[in-house]
């Protein structure tokens, strides 16, 4: 007897990561402005990295490739790559865009509910003049 490995999804589902219609319109306005002069970038890459004493971080920045290990959102106005390793940790986030007296910014809600890590500072890619951009990430 054999068994079969399974074939490897590439398509993100709601289940494994939700964006906001506010969000996705931001990502969209970023990404098209971006696009538009930098041809090369293919896509928004979210990615979280090992913290210090705040735990584990996460940002967005812009990629010009894909990997055999990303899985994908395709959005009519962009695209979202996140690799499998980082998806452990991100399952389950929603990704949100919200305006608060500090500013704008996306917003990564119940980012390392199981993990028990945090998500530091709880946003990214302010977009406030001078501020930030998909590439800046949060420390």
């Amino acid at each position: 007897m054999t068994d079969s490995i399974p074939e490897y999804n590439i398509n993100l589902t709601d289940e494994e990561f939700k964006i906001t219609p506010s969000a996705r319109e931001q990502l969209a306005r970023i990404f098209q402005e971006n696009h538009a002069e930098y041809e090369e970038i293919e896509a928004i890459r979210v990615f979280v990295a090992g913290g210090g004493c705040s735990g584990m971080t996460y940002g967005m920045t812009f990629t010009d490739r894909q990997t055999e290990y990303d899985k994908v959102i395709e959005d009519s106005a962009f695209k979202i790559y996140v690799d499998a390793i980082a998806l452990n940790y991100l399952h389950g986030v929603e990704i949100d865009y919200v305006d608060r007296p500090s500013g704008s910014s996306f917003v990564f809600n119940n980012v390392f509910a199981v993990t028990g890590g945090s998500g530091s500072c709880g946003s990214c890619c302010s977009t406030e003049q001078g501020g930030g951009g998909c590439g800046s990430g949060c420390a």
